[in-house]
């Protein structure tokens, strides 16, 4: 049958227009608006609920697991199934087993990452030196608390910190753990907001204890006289630098380096290395120990291996003959992550704000909360025992007639005017009457309440001993201070990382290895690069090239020298040329594009040997432009190979001129015309991709073609083409200044 067709008033109404295809309204919102409506409070939130731990040292991840397994009674019983913790973690954090059993991982005794990890685990938890070692899965797992965690829930229970609800408010949990141990420096941690970031080194239990003692008895004692520098679960020896180590104390940012720890087998004439730096991986040196020997920078190097076991990390490298084993691991520390940074940034979350302090702040901060919780578990225990004095001082005033108490009960008809008759029959309040209506029958004889009565002397004085701790700090402070000895006797263990005070001579000058001897340098026009000897010249100096190929550039100096390839994607490559294989006149010479590791299609355009970084680089472009960098914009502190924004990609480069000293060059242009000026016109610039100024004005279809230097032009009237100001158009090229053969730059 045919369908019906709808009135008006039986067409479905549609609130929204996109539905039927119509176009809505577009309101125009500010983009500050849209930000802080929508994105401010996902950065918040991030910030203080994820990645910024709080005073206690640990974030919300942390606190919700730890406290979970102690509600599961996990504090000194036997172990239960991972995938249990973190079925029963869900409750408090909603954010996914996997998240959980990460967290889980991170804090356990196998993983290794922290000094005191507040997981027992049995069963595969990975390592944290190990990129690729995985964990079990945790229906493979088990775990339960570590015993220092005693010290986080000690007080829990005594209103020492704030309960809060949940994320569906189902059931409460601690804001805050009540550590009797400023746990913030001795668990290490690392987290990555919307804006910020922060990182926690790890630091000995006992010095942190030492020091905050210390600091409790004299709040301006110095740091670094306990404190004597950060201690890491896997060892290494750290390079003591009392500079640093003073900033990072006083501003809570700065670096220390760590370097890794060998042993040399003399039979085997092999290299073990044991332990290394925390922020490094055993896949990450082997990897970078791989590139060493492929490059030739290690060729004492037979053979490099991880023989990691149950016995612990072991990297092994097998000598050449003739290796000396120090110097070469000398060269491994420079070269490698055997030695690397672990850079602080002591960012952590007081009062919901996130702060950047240093340590005599966040032992203040740590005084001041544990200070409010100490108080707190007083002022409970205080409660208690008064309310107990309360109730006993009730039932003295029973004492004075038993047979009274019993002869009212007796003779009372119901069970609710029980409380109420002893109220009026003793002149005791309903939670006196109410305790002494619950006593059992078989209590009610004269020698248990004696006793019970014979409590109100001793609780009395020990209400007076808790109220004078209220009323004295210094008596807190005592507290304190006993606490923290406590857990230093109990817990403390020797440090791991071994700090070496004077390493002058380890750290060496990597070239003082390098023999220096006179090379001359050549570059094709195709990227082909040959370091040859003067002897090896003398004995051949015709060049053998490619067909088409030809010489580009050539120029003398040192084995040691440090080189500098641009390239035509405004990218500059640096090296030493003692990387280069000496070569002959009869080979072709390395392939820079494949030696240096250019990216796809990717060739050299110049090359500079900058020396002491001392001179200009000066970039003159195809429209017209020139600009001056300093070649102290390109000098690096770390040993980086390759620098992008080499220079501005707003025109191809025509020429590239390196200057110690100002002087003329000449500027052709395909018109072609002849501007001569001296490069002092031309202020230097310390941004190196600057698009440069107007030197030679250019008319459309025209543009610079070559560099080169007055004496090399062939022109008899150099005054003709001189400008005095720039940007200048320069003159026509007279024909009898064409004729001979001129020698660019480029």
């Amino acid at each position: 049958m045919p369908r019906k067709k709808q009135t008006e008033e039986q067409k479905p109404k549609v609130n929204n227009p996109n539905v039927l295809g119509l176009h809505a309204e577009v309101v125009e919102q500010p983009i500050t608006e849209t930000l802080e409506v929508n994105y401010m409070p996902y950065a918040m939130s991030v910030i203080v609920s994820r990645a910024i731990p709080e005073i206690d040292g640990f974030k919300p991840s942390h606190r919700k697991l730890l406290y979970t397994m102690y509600k599961m009674n996990l504090l000194g019983g036997a172990r239960t199934k991972s995938a249990n913790i973190v079925g029963q973690t869900m409750r408090l954090n909603p954010h996914g087993d996997a998240a959980i059993y990460d967290t889980m991982v991170r804090l356990s005794t196998g993983y290794g990452a922290l000094l005191h990890p507040f997981v027992d685990g049995k069963g595969n938890f990975g390592k944290a030196y190990s990129r690729d070692m995985a964990y079990a899965a945790s229906r493979y797992t088990e775990a339960k608390l570590s015993p220092i965690c005693a010290e986080l829930f000690r007080d829990l229970d005594q209103d020492a910190v704030d309960f809060v609800d949940n994320y569906d408010n189902t059931m409460k949990e601690p804001a805050l753990l009540p550590t009797t141990f400023p746990n913030i420096l001795v668990s290490a941690n690392q987290g990555i907001a919307v804006g910020m970031a922060s990182q926690l080194c790890g630091f000995n239990l006992g010095e942190v204890c030492d020091t905050t003692i210390a600091y409790l008895k004299n709040p301006d004692c110095r740091i670094a006289d306990t404190l004597l520098a950060p201690d890491f679960p896997t060892g290494g020896a750290l390079l003591y630098d009392a500079n640093a180590l003073e900033t990072i104390y006083r501003t809570g940012r700065g670096s220390v380096k760590v370097r890794a720890k060998y042993r040399y087998d003399k039979a085997n004439h092999l290299i073990e290395i044991y332990e290394i730096p925390y922020t490094t991986t055993t896949e990450a040196i082997l990897d970078k120990v791989a590139e060493l020997i492929k490059a030739g920078r290690a060729k004492e190097i037979a053979d490099m291996r991880d023989e990691t076991d149950l016995n612990g990390l072991k990297l092994t490298i097998d000598l050449k003959r003739g290796t000396d084993p120090d110097k070469l691991m000398q060269k491994l520390f420079r070269a490698t992550t055997l030695q690397d940074s672990m850079s602080c940034n002591f960012n952590v979350l007081i009062g919901g704000m996130p702060r950047v302090m240093g340590v005599a702040e966040l032992l203040q901060e740590w005084c001041a909360w544990r200070t409010e919780c100490v108080r707190r578990r007083v002022y409970f225990v205080l409660h208690k025992k008064q309310d107990k004095l309360h109730l006993l001082q009730g039932l003295k005033k029973i004492l004075l007639d038993i047979d009274k108490a019993v002869k009212i009960i007796r003779e009372t008809d119901s069970d609710a005017e029980v409380v109420p008759n002893l109220m009026i029959g003793f002149g005791i309040d309903d939670k006196q009457a109410e305790f002494v209506a619950e006593i059992k029958l078989r209590n009610i004889n004269k020698e248990y309440i004696l006793k019970r009565v014979d409590e109100v002397d001793s609780l009395e004085a020990e209400i007076a001993d808790l109220r004078d701790t209220l009323d004295k700090p210094a008596r807190v402070k005592k507290i304190l201070i006993d606490e923290l000895s406590a857990v230093r006797k109990k817990y403390a263990v020797p440090r791991r990382t071994e700090i070496l005070y004077d390493t002058a001579e380890e750290g060496q000058d990597e070239e003082e290895e390098i023999p220096d001897y006179p090379v001359t340098v050549f570059l094709s026009r195709e990227g082909y690069f040959k370091k040859i000897t003067p002897q090896s010249l003398r004995m051949n100096s015709e060049q053998k090239y490619k067909e088409g190929d030809g010489l580009f550039q050539t120029l003398e100096t040192t084995n040691r020298a440090e080189a500098m390839f641009f390239t035509d994607k405004c990218q500059v490559y640096k090296t030493r040329l003692s990387e280069f294989e000496d070569a002959k006149a009869s080979v072709l010479g390395d392939y820079l594009p494949t030696k240096l590791g250019m990216d796809e299609g990717e060739s050299v355009r110049f090359l500079v040997l900058p020396g002491d970084y001392s001179g200009h680089i000066f970039f003159f472009f195809e429209n017209g432009k020139a600009a001056r960098v300093e070649l102290s914009a390109y000098q690096t502190t770390s040993n980086r190979r390759r620098l992008t924004g080499a220079y501005s990609d707003k025109s191809p480069v025509a020429a590239f001129l390196t200057l110690r000293e100002d002087r003329e060059v000449a500027l052709y242009s395909t018109e072609p015309r002849v501007l001569i000026f001296n490069t002092a016109l031309l202020s230097p610039k310390t941004t190196r991709s600057t698009q440069g100024v107007n030197v030679m004005t250019m008319k459309p279809k025209y543009h610079l073609e070559r560099v080169c230097f007055p004496e090399e032009t062939g022109i008899t009237n150099l005054s003709r083409y001189r400008g005095r100001t720039i940007p200048a158009s320069g003159a026509i090229l007279r024909e009898e200044d064409g004729d001979e053969k001129q020698l660019a730059l480029l």
